[in-house]
């Protein structure tokens, strides 16, 4: 028998999730939507099948496992509208709003919530992301193990027992695709400037990002030694890793993961008070 499975918000990561565990199977009509814009709501059903709503307490109500898929400035007041139904109806609940704690979440919902707070990234709309989740005390094994095969049905998964983490998760995979992006564009315009054109730099880009990755996922090695073994002494890639260090780049890279991981932290204090969500 399959959860009834309720989404709160009918966005981008949503639909990514929906998409991915109808491929897996999971029944459409084990699922609800509840998103207030008449016209998304009604994509969603045409496009997916799933049953749709305007009514949050209808979500609350009704699932077995219930996911908050809103935007972080709008979660407290959601979750204080749909507390009474989670106190009485007991749902997992699965948050991927960015940046509010869990114990803030459990507080708003009226506390002891089977909660899962998740780190997704933006490749998981193509099901090739990763997410970081944490289960607070709340969660059974079984719960962790539902949380991990809805997140899965867009990519993989990871686990971290501290909270905390999720900070670092955020530095590194939450806002890395970003990271990779800037990257190839410089990359791009450097082809450019030795005279290939767009087209061709784009292409060359964008299939060897993918063709490294590829390597470094299915190889058994780390990105380190695969680095070594295309890096024949005197040759042109030794040109060009000697000026990535000449410039400091392993520097550049800890500070600005050291800085999206402050800034996360900083975010999570401020949204995780209501009252400074009103200002």
């Amino acid at each position: 028998m399959n959860d009834t499975l309720a989404f709160i918000g009918g966005g981008n990561m949503a639909r990514s999730l929906i998409g991915g565990l109808i491929d897996n199977g999971h029944p459409a009509d084990a699922i609800l939507v509840s998103e207030p814009n008449a016209e998304a709501a009604t994509a969603l059903h045409d496009t997916l099948g799933v049953r749709v709503s305007n009514d949050n307490h209808a979500a609350a109500t009704q699932a077995d496992v219930l996911v908050l898929a809103i935007k972080p400035q709008v979660l407290a007041g959601v979750c204080t509208e749909i507390a009474e139904d989670v106190r009485y109806h007991r749902p997992l609940v699965i948050s991927i709003a960015a940046g509010i704690r869990a114990d803030s979440i459990d507080g708003w919902l009226g506390g002891q919530t089977a909660l899962v707070r998740c780190m997704p990234n933006t490749p998981a709309m193509v099901k090739a992301g990763i997410t970081g989740l944490y289960a607070n005390p709340g969660v059974s094994a079984d719960q962790r193990r539902r949380a991990e095969s809805i997140l899965r049905a867009v990519g993989e998964t990871l686990w971290v027992e501290n909270e905390a983490l999720l900070d670092a998760v955020t530095a590194v995979s939450g806002s890395g695709p970003a990271y990779y992006f800037f990257f190839m564009e410089a990359m791009i315009e450097a082809g450019e400037a030795l005279g290939l054109n767009r087209q061709a730099a784009s292409k060359l880009t964008l299939q060897t990002a993918l063709g490294a990755a590829s390597m470094a996922i299915e190889s058994d090695e780390s990105p380190a030694t695969l680095r070594r073994r295309v890096t024949s002494p005197g040759g042109t890639t030794e040109q060009a890793i000697h000026g990535f260090e000449a410039a400091g780049l392993r520097k550049i890279v800890h500070d600005a993961l050291r800085a999206a991981h402050d800034r996360s932290v900083e975010l999570s204090a401020q949204l995780g008070n209501p009252e400074n969500l009103k200002k």
